[in-house]
């Protein structure tokens, strides 16, 4: 049977290979260097390796303590989260959903009521974060992610697609230089949204410019903000137009709080879209299986309210023409 390994040595041994410093490795275990050296030597001893290069001003790990520094950390690493897990047992279901911040502020929060309502014990938390999660590593229990959908080892199921359109605060329409054509962007703020590099492709005011027949808007100019719920916020507060992603704005629309001044709109390519993501192993897990059933539920509801301002004034306008017509016709039948 082979000898364990001295799981105090390891700890000593890890807090010096992080801190490359006894000392600082004594202090933060409280102890003094001088046992933090003799705990090194020992494991030094028992897997007959060198761990460390030592010298009068500096401490270096080995091949050997690289190797071992690595494992230590990982597996430390591991036994950490599993505690907080652990300690965060309470008896009630907890469901860890990630997402984006634009997401989670303009559709899914605005949304949870009605899961909640549906599962009062379950206690539900959002991870906002822009980063894909390792479902084995960070306690998530599914993804909501924009992208290609191309996660391997991981259930992905496509939600919902966006188009992109202007938007603005109704206020806006009834400003100094109102928003009857394209060109007239000219005369106000448009607010751009600053996507990664991975994003590039996804339609901007240039592009959607030169669509509607107006090129000749500067799209230098402008508020640049890095994330499209900050750009909508700035939308709804006045400041100038946004283009605006689909399903990120259809609250906002159905409230009016914001309108679309003209009703052209662009669609993102069809490789990106919103998904669903979990760890296939948990597909068959109730809390996984109920949630997934609200949100897909809750996408079949959401769609975006037709309350293009221009084309909508335009439509009243010869409603009544129509109307004025027809009174006229009237008259002429009577006499």
């Amino acid at each position: 049977m082979a000898k364990p390994i001295n799981l105090a040595a390891l700890r000593g041994f890890e807090a010096a290979a992080r801190h490359l410093s006894f000392t600082k490795a004594a202090a933060e275990l409280n102890v003094t260097p001088a046992a933090v050296s003799h705990a090194i030597r020992e494991l030094e001893l028992d897997l007959r390796v060198r761990l460390f290069e030592r010298s009068s001003r500096v401490v270096r790990l080995t091949a050997a303590g690289e190797t071992l520094s690595r494992a230590v950390a990982e597996g430390l690493g591991t036994i950490g989260r599993a505690v907080q897990r652990l300690r965060a047992l309470d008896g009630r279901p907890k469901l860890m959903v990630t997402t984006s911040p634009s997401l989670a502020a303009k559709w899914l929060v605005p949304r949870l009521d009605g899961f909640l309502a549906q599962h009062p014990d379950v206690d539900v938390r959002i991870d906002v974060s822009q980063r894909l999660a390792d479902f084995s590593e960070d306690g998530v229990d599914i993804a909501i992610r924009f992208g290609t959908g191309d996660y391997p080892g991981l259930v992905v199921e496509r939600l919902f697609e966006e188009t992109v359109f202007p938007v603005c605060s109704p206020n806006l329409l009834r400003s100094r230089h109102p928003l009857r054509e394209p060109r007239d962007l000219r005369h106000h703020t448009l607010i751009h949204i600053e996507w990664d590099a991975q994003w590039a492709t996804w339609p901007n005011w240039a592009m959607w410019l030169r669509a509607a027949g107006a090129p000749e808007v500067d799209t230098t100019r402008g508020l640049h903000l890095s994330q499209t719920s900050l750009a909508l916020q700035a939308a709804l507060d006045g400041h100038g137009v946004a283009l605006g992603d689909s399903t990120l704005v259809a609250d906002d629309l159905a409230a009016r709080r914001l309108v679309r001044p003209f009703s052209m709109a662009l669609r993102g390519p069809s490789q990106f879209a919103y998904h669903l993501v979990h760890a296939p192993r948990r597909s068959e897990e109730p809390l996984i299986k109920a949630f997934r059933k609200w949100i897909l539920d809750e996408v079949a509801k959401t769609g975006v309210p037709d309350n293009t301002a221009v084309d909508t004034l335009a439509a009243r306008r010869k409603a009544r023409r129509r109307k004025r017509h027809g009174a006229l016709s009237e008259a002429e039948d009577l006499s």
